[in-house]
C-alpha cells in the first residue's frame, strides 16, 4: 500500500506540476480560453461516463447547479485566468502565485456571511506570503533582471482568489457523494463556462484549427489525459487511503516542480529573487495550514471534553 501511495503522490506532484508548464505549450497556437474549454469539455465528457458505467448516481438538477456554480469560479476564473495570463508570465510564476491559494482561501472564508476568521498566527502567516509575493512580482529593485506584465500579474492574483471562492463553495454546495462524479460535472459546466468566455472574448474571430501546431495538440492532450484524468483519479484515490497531512503536500511541491520545469524547458528565468520569494511563500501556506489544523484540533479537544 505504500508504495502504491507514493507512486500515486509523485504523479499529483509531477502531473500538477508540469501543467503550468504545458499550457505554455498549449496557448502557443491555441487561444487560452478555448483550449481550457476543449480541456475540460473532454475530460468532463470521459469522467461522467466512466462513473455511470461504474454505478455512480448521476447528479440532481440541483448538484448540477452547484457543479456549474463551483466549475465556474474554479475553471474558468481560475485555471481561464491562469491560462490567459500565461501569455505573457513565465509559468513558474503563475505556478507560485496559485500555489497561495490558501491564503487566498482564508481571506475569502472571513469575508462571506458567518465566515472563520483568521486567527492571529493566521494574519501573521498572511502577512509573511505577500511579503513572498511582492517581492516576487515588486519594485524593480528586486527584479533580478526579470520584468513582469502587471496585467497577467494581477490576472493570476485574481484567478487565485476566485480559485478559493470556488474550493470553500464545494464545501458548502449540495454536489455527488463520488468525488471523481462531482470532478466531471465541474469539469464538464466550467468547460461550457470556459467556451462562452472565449466566444465573449472574440478568441473565434480570424481563428482555424488548421493554424494550431502540432506541438499545441500534443500539450492539449497532456493536460486532458494527464492533467485532467490521471492527476484527478490519484489525487482523488489518495484522499481516500492517505493521510491527509501528506496528500496536501502536493501544495507545496507543485509550485516547485513547476519553476523547475518552467526553467530546464523553457528557458524561464530562475533567479534569486524567485528562490526567495518561493521559500517566503510556500512557507507561509505550510505555517498557515499548520495554524489550521492546530485550532481544529483545539476545537475537537474542546469538544471531548464538553
Amino acid at each position: 500500500m505504500k508504495t502504491k501511495i507514493w507512486l500515486a503522490l509523485l504523479a499529483v506532484y509531477i502531473v500538477w506540476g508540469s501543467t503550468y508548464l504545458v499550457i505554455r505549450f498549449a496557448i502557443e497556437t491555441l487561444p487560452p480560453f478555448l483550449s481550457g474549454g476543449l480541456r475540460f469539455l473532454v475530460s468532463g465528457t470521459i469522467l461522467l461516463i466512466w462513473r455511470r458505467a461504474a454505478g455512480d448516481a448521476p447528479p440532481t438538477l440541483r448538484q448540477w447547479r452547484s457543479a456549474a456554480i463551483v466549475g465556474t469560479f474554479l475553471l474558468l476564473g481560475g485555471n481561464g485566468l491562469v491560462s490567459w495570463a500565461e501569455r505573457t508570465a513565465p509559468s513558474g510564476i503563475a505556478a507560485l502565485i496559485i500555489g497561495a491559494v490558501p491564503m487566498f482561501m482564508v481571506i475569502a472564508d472571513a469575508l462571506r456571511p458567518n465566515g472563520v476568521r483568521p486567527t492571529a498566527r493566521v494574519i501573521a502567516g498572511l502577512a509573511i506570503g505577500f511579503t513572498g509575493i511582492y517581492l516576487l512580482v515588486g519594485p524593480s529593485e528586486f527584479s533580478d533582471g526579470l520584468h513582469l506584465d502587471m496585467v497577467g500579474v494581477t490576472a493570476l492574483l485574481i484567478a487565485g482568489f476566485l480559485w478559493a471562492i470556488g474550493s470553500i463553495c464545494g464545501k458548502t454546495l449540495d454536489l455527488p457523494k463520488s468525488a471523481l462524479m462531482t470532478t466531471g460535472a465541474e469539469m464538464l459546466t466550467g468547460g461550457f463556462a470556459l467556451m462562452v468566455a472565449s466566444a465573449a472574448a472574440g478568441e473565434w474571430n480570424g481563428f482555424s484549427f488548421v493554424q494550431v501546431s502540432t506541438h499545441s495538440w500534443l500539450a492539449l492532450a497532456y493536460l486532458i489525459a494527464f492533467g485532467s484524468m490521471i492527476g484527478f483519479v490519484a489525487y482523488a484515490w489518495l484522499l481516500q487511503n492517505a493521510p491527509i497531512p501528506l496528500v496536501a503536500t502536493y501544495a507545496y511541491v507543485n509550485p516547485l516542480v513547476a519553476v523547475f520545469l518552467g526553467n530546464w524547458f523553457a528557458q524561464e528565468p530562475l533567479t534569486p529573487r524567485i528562490l526567495s520569494a518561493s521559500a517566503i511563500i510556500i512557507g507561509s501556506v505550510v505555517f498557515i495550514n499548520s495554524a489550521n489544523r492546530s485550532k481544529r484540533l483545539k476545537k475537537a479537544m474542546v469538544a471531548v471534553n464538553e
